[in-house]
């Protein structure tokens, strides 16, 4: 059983994260602005809180305890993701779910896992090195197809009039997903507070949390600092008044919650696999992930009327899924 949990949460966690971006799908009449900050949070501060606070109740002392350098680095790591995050708002209403989840995935998850790779202490003696090398190519080569079928997408619709501003769209996104990337490595470089929270009896698939909140801390001083800065420049405060924005609020706070279960269920199933965790687990979420997003999308009808396109799409998840597998496979050695 230890054996399959940790995949069995990866898993789950895969279908919160490849959900999440549906809400944005539901903003109006919120100015972004002020749906990003009832967004953030939501994600980044109530529920991990929340959440942390329920499994670890010595949760300040232990962050007190831990080292200040392992709290530094998540910090600083989550404040510069935050960005990312920040564009990846951005991006969706430019160059739609499939597309924008393609080129963020993509660059995400193979930066994300190698960095962290890198820093893994005699990485080159892994027994399973080579498979989860093989593992996160045959990933990147998935999300690729992934991202040209979304590209000869968008060209289909641009020639049927359907212009989605994509290059600068694009541009957002692959910024994006560099900067993404910073969040698994905030989360391998804080996973010494995690360590702490296990000398305070907190089980192994908890002590994450902790971790979480030192990271999303960093993630949030950057996503709301910048969300108020728009609502005093655009002096759009009186958006949260707005009549008829009980749906936004509603997919605002159901994204958030949705984000961080990612997150959380996430740290769980990659502090059970060990130190390897952020390098197998992290390619693995975003992956399967991109499947989920891909469903969404279909289902709100972005592919529609382009069935090349899709098939190209159908290759590339296959290519993810086995993916999925060999990095799967990589933790029986």
């Amino acid at each position: 059983m230890e054996i399959f949990l940790p995949f069995i949460l990866i898993i789950l966690a895969s279908f919160f994260q490849g959900s999440f971006g549906v809400g944005m799908k539901y903003m109006s009449p919120l100015r972004w602005e002020a749906w990003w900050l009832i967004h953030v949070t939501t994600a980044m501060i109530i529920f991990p809180l929340l959440w942390a606070f329920l499994v670890i109740p010595s949760l300040w002392d232990i962050i007190l305890n831990a080292p200040k350098l392992a709290l530094f680095l998540g910090f600083i790591f989550g404040f510069f993701w935050g960005i990312g995050g920040i564009l990846f708002g951005v991006s969706v209403p430019y160059i739609g779910l499939s597309l924008t989840y393609g080129i963020v995935m993509g660059l995400a998850a193979s930066v994300g896992s190698l960095i962290p790779l890198f820093q893994a202490d005699n990485f080159f003696s892994k027994p399973g090195l080579p498979f989860i090398l093989i593992g996160i190519f045959v990933m990147v080569i998935g999300v690729a197809i992934t991202a040209k079928a979304g590209l000869k997408r968008d060209a289909l619709l641009i020639k049927n009039g359907n212009s989605s501003n994509m290059a600068k769209g694009i541009i957002i996104a692959i910024s994006c997903g560099l900067l993404s990337a910073l969040l698994n490595v905030g989360f391998a470089n804080a996973l010494p507070v995690a360590r702490i929270a296990e000398n305070y009896g907190v089980i192994t698939r908890n002590s994450s949390l902790a971790a979480w909140v030192v990271v999303l801390l960093g993630g949030y001083v950057m996503n709301a600092g910048y969300a108020i800065f728009l609502l005093t420049k655009n002096k759009s405060w009186n958006s949260f008044l707005l009549p008829s924005s009980r749906t936004a609020y509603f997919w605002s706070i159901i994204s958030g919650i949705s984000w961080f279960a990612a997150l959380g269920i996430y740290g769980q199933g990659s502090a059970m696999i060990g130190d390897i965790g952020p390098v197998i687990g992290w390619p693995m979420l975003l992956g399967l992930s991109l499947i989920i997003s891909n469903i969404w999308a279909y289902r709100s009808g972005e592919w529609n009327g382009v069935k090349r396109p899709f098939q190209v799409l159908l290759i590339g998840l296959l290519f993810l899924i086995i993916a999925s597998i060999i990095l799967g496979y990589s933790n029986v050695f």
